[in-house]
Protein backbone atom coordinates (compact mmCIF):
# COMPACT_ATOMS: atom_id res chain seq x y z
CA UNK A 1 0.00 0.00 0.00
CA UNK A 2 1.26 3.45 -0.61
CA UNK A 3 2.63 5.99 2.18
CA UNK A 4 1.96 8.93 2.39
CA UNK A 5 4.14 11.66 3.88
CA UNK A 6 4.38 15.12 4.51
CA UNK A 7 7.40 16.87 4.18
CA UNK A 8 9.14 20.01 5.05
CA UNK A 9 12.02 21.95 3.58
CA UNK A 10 11.09 19.57 0.14
CA UNK A 11 12.18 21.75 -2.16
CA UNK A 12 15.79 21.07 -2.03
CA UNK A 13 18.49 18.81 0.10
CA UNK A 14 17.61 16.19 1.34
CA UNK A 15 14.32 17.21 1.95
CA UNK A 16 13.92 16.69 -1.86
CA UNK A 17 15.64 14.03 -2.43
CA UNK A 18 13.78 11.78 0.17
CA UNK A 19 10.79 13.41 -2.20
CA UNK A 20 11.70 12.17 -4.97
CA UNK A 21 12.64 8.67 -3.21
CA UNK A 22 9.28 8.71 -1.94
CA UNK A 23 7.47 9.34 -5.23
CA UNK A 24 9.39 7.21 -7.64
CA UNK A 25 8.29 4.19 -5.77
CA UNK A 26 4.80 5.01 -5.94
CA UNK A 27 4.28 7.11 -2.32
CA UNK A 28 2.03 10.28 -1.87
CA UNK A 29 4.14 13.25 -1.07
CA UNK A 30 2.55 16.60 0.85
CA UNK A 31 5.77 18.57 0.00
CA UNK A 32 6.27 21.89 1.77
CA UNK A 33 8.60 25.05 0.65
CA UNK A 34 8.85 28.56 1.00
CA UNK A 35 8.99 28.74 -2.83
CA UNK A 36 6.83 25.96 -4.10
CA UNK A 37 8.13 27.24 -8.02
CA UNK A 38 11.09 25.01 -7.26
CA UNK A 39 8.60 22.31 -7.26
CA UNK A 40 6.94 22.50 -10.62
CA UNK A 41 9.90 19.54 -12.22
CA UNK A 42 8.41 16.96 -9.91
CA UNK A 43 4.74 18.28 -10.37
CA UNK A 44 5.41 17.65 -13.82
CA UNK A 45 6.69 14.70 -13.81
CA UNK A 46 4.39 12.68 -10.75
CA UNK A 47 1.58 14.52 -10.97
CA UNK A 48 -1.26 14.04 -8.14
CA UNK A 49 1.18 11.79 -6.66
CA UNK A 50 2.57 14.99 -5.10
CA UNK A 51 0.90 17.99 -3.28
CA UNK A 52 2.80 20.94 -3.30
CA UNK A 53 1.91 23.78 -0.27
CA UNK A 54 3.65 26.93 0.82
CA UNK A 55 5.01 26.91 4.05
CA UNK A 56 7.14 29.11 6.32
CA UNK A 57 7.28 26.47 9.76
CA UNK A 58 7.89 29.65 11.33
CA UNK A 59 4.45 30.39 11.16
CA UNK A 60 2.26 27.92 13.45
CA UNK A 61 -0.94 28.86 12.23
CA UNK A 62 0.17 28.28 8.81
CA UNK A 63 1.76 24.64 9.97
CA UNK A 64 -1.37 23.78 11.61
CA UNK A 65 -3.36 24.49 8.25
CA UNK A 66 -0.48 22.73 5.75
CA UNK A 67 -1.14 19.87 8.13
CA UNK A 68 -5.15 19.43 7.84
CA UNK A 69 -4.61 19.89 3.84
CA UNK A 70 -2.63 17.35 3.45
CA UNK A 71 -4.58 14.95 5.75
CA UNK A 72 -7.55 16.37 3.78
CA UNK A 73 -6.30 15.68 0.38
CA UNK A 74 -4.37 12.74 0.95
CA UNK A 75 -6.94 10.54 3.38
CA UNK A 76 -4.10 9.95 5.81
CA UNK A 77 -0.59 10.88 6.96
CA UNK A 78 2.04 8.17 7.22
CA UNK A 79 5.43 9.48 7.32
CA UNK A 80 6.14 13.25 9.05
CA UNK A 81 9.62 14.73 8.28
CA UNK A 82 10.62 17.78 9.73
CA UNK A 83 13.46 18.61 7.46
CA UNK A 84 12.98 22.82 7.08
CA UNK A 85 15.40 24.59 8.53
CA UNK A 86 19.29 26.34 7.94
CA UNK A 87 22.50 26.29 9.94
CA UNK A 88 23.75 29.23 11.96
CA UNK A 89 27.51 29.90 12.26
CA UNK A 90 29.15 32.06 14.73
CA UNK A 91 30.67 32.57 17.67
CA UNK A 92 28.39 32.33 21.03
CA UNK A 93 30.04 36.49 21.70
CA UNK A 94 28.97 37.20 17.90
CA UNK A 95 25.58 35.86 17.82
CA UNK A 96 22.58 38.32 18.48
CA UNK A 97 19.67 37.58 20.43
CA UNK A 98 17.54 38.14 17.58
CA UNK A 99 19.49 35.93 15.61
CA UNK A 100 19.76 32.95 18.09
CA UNK A 101 15.62 33.19 18.88
CA UNK A 102 15.15 32.93 14.57
CA UNK A 103 17.29 29.73 14.61
CA UNK A 104 14.87 27.94 17.68
CA UNK A 105 12.23 29.47 15.42
CA UNK A 106 12.82 28.13 12.16
CA UNK A 107 14.78 24.51 13.79
CA UNK A 108 12.97 23.81 16.85
CA UNK A 109 9.82 25.71 17.41
CA UNK A 110 8.71 24.76 13.51
CA UNK A 111 9.70 20.71 13.71
CA UNK A 112 7.56 21.24 17.42
CA UNK A 113 4.36 22.85 15.31
CA UNK A 114 4.58 20.17 13.22
CA UNK A 115 4.88 17.71 15.22
CA UNK A 116 1.76 19.00 17.17
CA UNK A 117 -0.54 19.30 14.18
CA UNK A 118 0.30 16.08 12.66
CA UNK A 119 0.13 13.94 16.53
CA UNK A 120 -3.92 14.02 16.46
CA UNK A 121 -3.92 12.70 12.98
CA UNK A 122 -1.72 9.47 13.68
CA UNK A 123 -2.76 9.12 17.17
CA UNK A 124 -6.15 8.54 15.34
CA UNK A 125 -5.17 6.03 13.00
CA UNK A 126 -2.72 4.37 15.22
CA UNK A 127 -0.57 4.46 12.97
CA UNK A 128 2.39 6.68 11.90
CA UNK A 129 5.95 7.54 11.89
CA UNK A 130 8.03 11.15 12.09
CA UNK A 131 11.09 11.31 10.90
CA UNK A 132 13.00 14.46 12.61
CA UNK A 133 16.23 15.76 10.92
CA UNK A 134 18.94 16.32 13.79
CA UNK A 135 22.44 16.27 12.73
CA UNK A 136 26.24 14.78 14.06
CA UNK A 137 25.76 18.03 15.52
CA UNK A 138 22.48 16.98 17.64
CA UNK A 139 25.31 15.03 19.80
CA UNK A 140 28.34 16.69 19.52
CA UNK A 141 29.44 20.26 19.21
CA UNK A 142 32.26 22.51 19.10
CA UNK A 143 33.03 26.44 17.67
CA UNK A 144 31.12 28.64 15.64
CA UNK A 145 27.52 26.18 15.82
CA UNK A 146 26.29 26.78 19.37
CA UNK A 147 23.06 27.39 18.52
CA UNK A 148 22.47 25.91 15.45
CA UNK A 149 23.68 22.91 17.75
CA UNK A 150 21.46 24.19 20.28
CA UNK A 151 18.31 23.68 18.51
CA UNK A 152 19.73 19.76 17.16
CA UNK A 153 20.00 19.12 20.95
CA UNK A 154 16.53 20.42 21.65
CA UNK A 155 15.00 18.27 18.85
CA UNK A 156 17.15 15.46 19.89
CA UNK A 157 15.38 15.72 23.74
CA UNK A 158 12.40 16.18 22.13
CA UNK A 159 11.56 13.83 20.21
CA UNK A 160 13.30 11.37 22.30
CA UNK A 161 10.53 11.88 24.85
CA UNK A 162 7.94 11.83 22.01
CA UNK A 163 8.92 8.44 21.27
CA UNK A 164 7.73 7.44 24.64
CA UNK A 165 4.68 9.29 24.62
CA UNK A 166 3.59 7.65 21.28
CA UNK A 167 4.79 3.87 21.27
CA UNK A 168 1.43 2.90 22.78
CA UNK A 169 -0.64 4.49 19.63
CA UNK A 170 1.51 2.65 16.93
CA UNK A 171 3.67 5.64 16.43
CA UNK A 172 7.42 5.38 15.69
CA UNK A 173 10.20 8.07 15.89
CA UNK A 174 13.53 8.34 14.22
CA UNK A 175 16.13 10.83 14.24
CA UNK A 176 18.43 11.13 11.38
CA UNK A 177 21.66 12.34 12.39
CA UNK A 178 23.83 13.04 9.07
CA UNK A 179 26.90 13.73 8.81
CA UNK A 180 28.75 16.43 6.01
CA UNK A 181 26.54 15.65 3.20
CA UNK A 182 27.10 18.11 -0.13
CA UNK A 183 24.06 19.84 0.19
CA UNK A 184 23.35 24.24 0.29
CA UNK A 185 24.12 23.88 4.13
CA UNK A 186 27.32 25.38 3.71
CA UNK A 187 25.41 27.92 0.78
CA UNK A 188 21.90 29.56 0.56
CA UNK A 189 20.69 27.35 3.76
CA UNK A 190 23.63 29.32 5.86
CA UNK A 191 23.59 32.24 8.12
CA UNK A 192 26.23 34.08 9.72
CA UNK A 193 27.07 36.47 12.77
CA UNK A 194 28.64 39.58 12.30
CA UNK A 195 32.38 38.31 13.17
CA UNK A 196 34.38 40.03 16.05
CA UNK A 197 37.89 40.56 14.85
CA UNK A 198 39.35 39.49 18.26
CA UNK A 199 38.32 35.71 17.05
CA UNK A 200 39.83 36.04 13.53
CA UNK A 201 42.73 33.98 14.29
CA UNK A 202 40.77 31.43 16.11
CA UNK A 203 38.51 31.16 12.83
CA UNK A 204 40.47 30.56 10.73
CA UNK A 205 42.04 27.50 13.27
CA UNK A 206 38.76 26.31 13.03
CA UNK A 207 38.32 26.54 9.27
CA UNK A 208 41.53 24.78 8.54
CA UNK A 209 40.29 21.72 11.38
CA UNK A 210 37.11 21.24 9.82
CA UNK A 211 38.01 21.18 6.23
CA UNK A 212 40.41 18.60 7.33
CA UNK A 213 37.98 16.51 9.63
CA UNK A 214 35.21 16.36 6.37
CA UNK A 215 37.25 16.54 3.12
CA UNK A 216 34.78 14.06 1.17
CA UNK A 217 31.07 14.98 1.82
CA UNK A 218 28.27 12.30 0.90
CA UNK A 219 25.97 12.58 -1.82
CA UNK A 220 22.94 13.63 -0.48
CA UNK A 221 21.27 11.23 -3.30
CA UNK A 222 22.97 8.43 -1.61
CA UNK A 223 20.42 8.45 1.65
CA UNK A 224 17.23 8.06 -0.48
CA UNK A 225 17.52 4.23 0.15
CA UNK A 226 18.56 4.57 3.53
CA UNK A 227 15.57 7.10 4.68
CA UNK A 228 12.93 4.16 2.80
CA UNK A 229 14.87 1.20 4.77
CA UNK A 230 14.09 3.47 8.31
CA UNK A 231 10.51 4.20 7.05
CA UNK A 232 9.98 -0.02 5.90
CA UNK A 233 11.27 -1.16 8.77
CA UNK A 234 9.25 -3.08 11.26
CA UNK A 235 10.83 -1.82 13.85
CA UNK A 236 13.10 1.69 12.98
CA UNK A 237 15.54 2.91 15.29
CA UNK A 238 15.43 5.80 17.16
CA UNK A 239 18.74 6.90 16.29
CA UNK A 240 20.73 6.63 13.04
CA UNK A 241 23.70 8.08 11.71
CA UNK A 242 23.87 9.40 8.08
CA UNK A 243 27.29 9.40 6.22
CA UNK A 244 30.45 8.01 7.13
CA UNK A 245 32.29 9.38 10.01
CA UNK A 246 29.61 10.36 12.62
CA UNK A 247 29.89 7.10 14.84
CA UNK A 248 33.70 8.05 15.44
CA UNK A 249 32.84 11.59 16.85
CA UNK A 250 30.19 9.96 18.66
CA UNK A 251 33.01 7.23 20.27
CA UNK A 252 35.07 9.55 21.03
CA UNK A 253 32.61 12.21 22.45
CA UNK A 254 30.96 9.81 24.69
CA UNK A 255 33.84 8.32 25.83
CA UNK A 256 34.88 11.40 27.01
CA UNK A 257 31.97 12.32 28.77
CA UNK A 258 32.08 8.83 30.86
CA UNK A 259 35.61 9.39 31.86
CA UNK A 260 35.42 13.24 33.43
CA UNK A 261 32.11 11.32 35.34
CA UNK A 262 33.95 8.79 36.81
CA UNK A 263 36.69 11.31 37.52
CA UNK A 264 34.77 13.49 39.33
CA UNK A 265 32.25 10.73 40.87
CA UNK A 266 33.88 11.05 44.52
CA UNK A 267 32.89 14.94 44.26
CA UNK A 268 29.69 14.30 43.00
CA UNK A 269 28.39 11.34 45.71
CA UNK A 270 29.74 13.65 48.49
CA UNK A 271 27.69 16.28 47.45
CA UNK A 272 24.80 14.12 47.52
CA UNK A 273 24.75 15.06 51.92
Amino acid sequence: MAKTWFITGASRGFGREWTIAALERGDNVAATARDTARLDDLVAQFGDKILPIRLDVTDRDAVFSAVAAAHGHFGRLDIVVNNAGYGLFGMVEEISEAEARAQFDANFFGALSVTQAALPYLREQRSGHFLQVSSNGGIVTGPEVSVYTATKWALEALSQSLASEVAGFGIKVTLIEPGYYGTDFAGSSQKRAAANPAYAAFREEVDRERKALYPDPGDPAATREAVLQVVDADEPPLRIFFGDGPLALAEEEYESRLATWRAWEPVSIAAHG
